[in-house]
């Protein structure tokens, strides 16, 4: 009962918090139909947890089981059949949550991100992972170098489930997936012979699972189990946007031109959806959506926002949205827990 239990207990949690940090929802006149774009064929991918579209190989997407005995990837085409099936040297498969993809500024080349950041025990794991790899120029199974970088939280240990790369700084951040999660920000510049630390710049959605930054660098998207929320690179909300149901929706990824969200599920078989963006979220995240005197920021100073942040969150304590999250999220908890005990006594 415990996935259940969960879920509805985040179900609850969300509907309390949205009357307490209420969002902009995407109008529904805006809204596309979202569509199936593919199913996974191959019976080895049962529960793909992460997903991303290639940076250099038109219409391929790769994804990877949430956990495996051998750290494996596969790149899979438009029709859900598997193209080539990877396998990471110098990796371990400990608990894989999520992947990410960018593009190299100085090579062209296409980089890889795999996640192994899940941590159900909140505290487990005295650090996790994030492997780099640099995307195969040609399809074909192989086995394929990894380079490993340790993280630990500023805050302490907790669990994650979305990590995204700024495609206009390169740096990586990690979603949190808590009844009060957080966007996290990794150093600018990751180190191989030390533990990198990843410190807080923003509030991220109840229960995440997923998270990606558009190619554009214009904004971000975080997915729950119910939905998913659109952000400025500031962290500012622009809409949220409808999500099919699925049986364990866990990934999310933009398409390559940006106009659309990707989601799957975990399962045996399970499906890839594309969700056109309304077009009130992409004009409010394009960068030229507002007319301004002041010459376009360089990506440094679009980012210093979340530096900010980075450096005010070293001092600790919570942000009163966030007190407010705890509270309501306490009081339904209490609430739903008396319930279910009174049922079953």
């Amino acid at each position: 009962m415990g996935d259940a239990l969960i879920r509805m207990l985040a179900a609850v949690f969300a509907a309390c918090c949205l009357a307490v940090v209420p969002v902009h929802a995407a109008a529904a006149d805006d809204d596309e139909r979202m569509e199936k774009l593919f199913t996974f064929k191959d019976p080895r991918i049962t529960e793909s947890s992460g997903l991303a579209v290639s940076p250099t190989h038109p219409g391929i997407y790769y994804t990877h089981n949430d956990s495996a005995a051998a750290p494996t990837f596969y790149a899979v085409d438009g029709e859900g059949r598997t193209r080539a099936t990877y396998q990471l040297r110098g990796a371990e498969a400990r608990d894989w949550e999520a992947m990410a993809a960018s593009k190299d500024p100085r090579t062209g080349r296409g980089v890889l991100w795999f996640a192994d950041i899940g941590d159900n025990l909140d505290g487990a794991w005295p650090d996790v992972s994030i492997y780099k790899v640099m995307e195969p120029q040609r399809l074909g199974d192989a086995t394929l170098p990894a380079v490993r970088y340790r993280f630990r939280y500023a805050d302490g240990a907790r669990n994650a489930e979305g990590i995204m790369v700024n495609p206009r700084t390169g740096r990586l951040y990690v979603v949190s997936k808590e009844f009060a999660g957080s966007v996290y920000a990794a150093p600018k510049t990751l180190r191989t012979d030390r533990t990198n630390v990843l410190r807080r710049v923003a509030t991220a959605p109840i229960m995440a699972t997923d998270a990606a930054y558009a190619p554009d660098g214009s904004s971000y998207v975080v997915r729950t189990y119910f939905s998913a929320t659109l952000y400025k690179p500031s962290g500012e909300t622009i809409a949220r946007v409808t999500m099919p149901q699925l049986e364990q929706a866990e990934s999310i990824a933009f398409t390559a031109d940006g106009k659309a969200l990707l989601t799957g599920s975990e399962g045996a078989r399970s499906p890839v959806y594309r969700v056109p963006l309304p077009a009130r979220a992409l004009a409010s995240a394009s960068p030229s959506a507002t007319p301004t005197p002041t010459p376009t920021p360089s990506p440094a100073k679009a980012e210093s926002s979340l530096d900010a942040q980075a450096d005010s969150a070293a001092g600790g304590g919570l942000a009163l949205k966030d007190v407010l999250i705890w509270l309501a999220a306490a009081a339904t908890a209490i609430g739903v827990i008396t319930f279910i005990a009174r049922r079953t006594a």
